[in-house]
């Protein structure tokens, strides 16, 4: 019983839908970084050398990148909320989840022989249908946004009506 408890926590805290992320693929990882009060984002572009635990809310892939001469690894939790995004820009033949080997591998001996796949369909990240219909909440407007709202189309009308007259002129 602890376990099913266990679950519904876990898949609670799960990304409706994420992209299918393999070894081997390229990927830009965006990533919201804290300075002081604010959020900027950053991205991280690099091969997945290894996927863990892809089914389970805890997902982790490991990014790496060579920059400047020096091998550079993120691992990242597919789940947090401080990943924003992860676009797939290339996608390579690999027989293995675990590419460690690329570690002591540079220049052509460490490239991956590219595959053909349809980019836009798998950086699609669309809600499946069940999720979306649970998910679905009634949004009701405020007095004071209904008031913004009807300012807002009376000048957008005064405006119109103002270059109407000077056309007239």
């Amino acid at each position: 019983m602890s376990f099913s408890i266990l679950k519904q926590i876990g898949d609670a805290q799960k990304k409706k839908a994420v992209v299918d992320v393999r070894s081997g693929d390229t990927v830009k990882v965006t990533q919201k970084i804290k300075e002081g009060s604010k959020f900027r984002l950053q991205m991280f572009e690099g091969v997945v050398i290894r996927v863990d635990r892809k089914e389970s809310h805890t997902a982790r892939i490991v990014v790496r990148k060579v920059t400047s001469g020096v091998g550079v690894e993120k691992s990242y939790l597919i789940h947090s909320p401080l990943v924003e995004k992860i676009e797939i820009t290339k996608r390579s033949k690999v027989r293995r989840n675990n590419l460690s080997y690329l570690r002591q591998r540079s220049g052509k001996s460490a490239r991956l022989r590219g595959k053909d796949f349809d980019r836009a369909e798998v950086n699609d990240v669309t809600v499946p249908e069940e999720l979306v219909e649970e998910a679905e909440v009634e949004v009701v407007e405020t007095p004071a946004e209904e008031a913004k709202e009807t300012e807002t189309t009376k000048e957008e009308a005064k405006t119109e009506e103002a270059k109407t007259e000077e056309a007239k002129a």
